[in-house]
């Protein structure tokens, strides 16, 4: 059974006094509360290395981007290598924002992705449809074409973790259902498995993204092909983010945020 991932981007949020989140999340984990659920954050890179002091043997710290040089003349990029130096050991490639904001290309994504494999980082991948082209029916054709021009060849489930973070919910507060998820991760991982064989394509996890909230944690990360969150703002609040890697961690198979009548139940039997 595949361990499910929960990472966290704090995206351009966060100056060392939010280190306190950060050690909440810690102390969290040590209690045992995410247990059976892998935890990274990602957060500024200003942040990274106080981070790994901080998460040390509770959670991993990853990049929120990279340059696919390991080095050279690009002012105010950070190279794989340089994550890989400070502590990181994921980093997260295709963000929307990223190819909305910088007019990153699917070829530029694979290289950063290649570029994450040669630091020996473990790459998230994000991909994801606009409005647009939901509305137009052309949702699995848009992922079809990311995932073949954004992924080298080459992948394992231990070097890519894929994000499905529909465009027109991240940051929204809309949230996609758990029918358009089931069929969004059923198609990527059938499309894994088409081109790195069955046994790898079922191991890579698929993450989640967009408004996952604690409320609604449950019922995403309990539908099928689902093996995780990418977490915008929730990220941000300790109790908020270990609300979700508790949902995710499936304590007695229900939802968390559900009455639990079970004693109740046995009582009158």
């Amino acid at each position: 059974m595949t361990t499910p991932l929960i990472a966290g981007n704090w995206k351009m949020n966060g100056t060392l006094r939010s280190l306190t989140e950060l050690k909440g999340i810690a102390d969290a984990i040590k209690d045992g509360r995410t247990e059976g659920t892998d935890v990274v954050v990602c957060p500024p890179a200003t942040m990274l290395s106080a981070s790994r002091g901080i998460l040390h043997n509770a959670a991993k710290v990853g990049g929120q981007d990279c340059h696919a040089e390991a080095s050279g003349a690009h002012t105010g990029d950070v190279a794989a290598e340089m994550l890989k130096d400070v502590g990181a050991t994921y980093v997260i490639v295709g963000h929307s924002e990223r190819r909305a904001d910088h007019g990153e290309s699917d070829e530029m994504v694979r290289a950063k992705v290649e570029a994450a494999w040669r630091a020996k980082l473990t790459a998230i991948v994000c991909i994801g449809e606009s409005q647009e082209e939901r509305d137009e029916g052309r949702t699995l054709d848009r992922l079809g074409e990311q995932l073949a021009g954004s992924l080298p060849d080459g992948a394992t489930a231990d070097n890519l973790v894929v994000a499905y973070e529909p465009i027109w919910a991240i940051g929204t507060g809309r949230t996609a259902t758990s029918d358009d998820v089931a069929e969004a991760h059923g198609f990527i991982r059938k499309t894994l498995s088409e081109r790195f064989g069955g046994d790898t394509g079922s191991a890579i996890r698929i993450l989640y993204g967009g408004s996952v909230k604690p409320d609604n944690a449950f019922d995403l990360l309990h539908t099928e092909n689902v093996d995780g969150a990418l977490v915008g703002g929730a990220s941000l609040k300790a109790e908020d983010f270990i609300a979700i890697c508790e949902a995710a961690a499936r304590p007695n198979g229900r939802d968390p945020f559900e009455p639990d009548f079970s004693d109740l139940e046995m009582g009158l039997e």
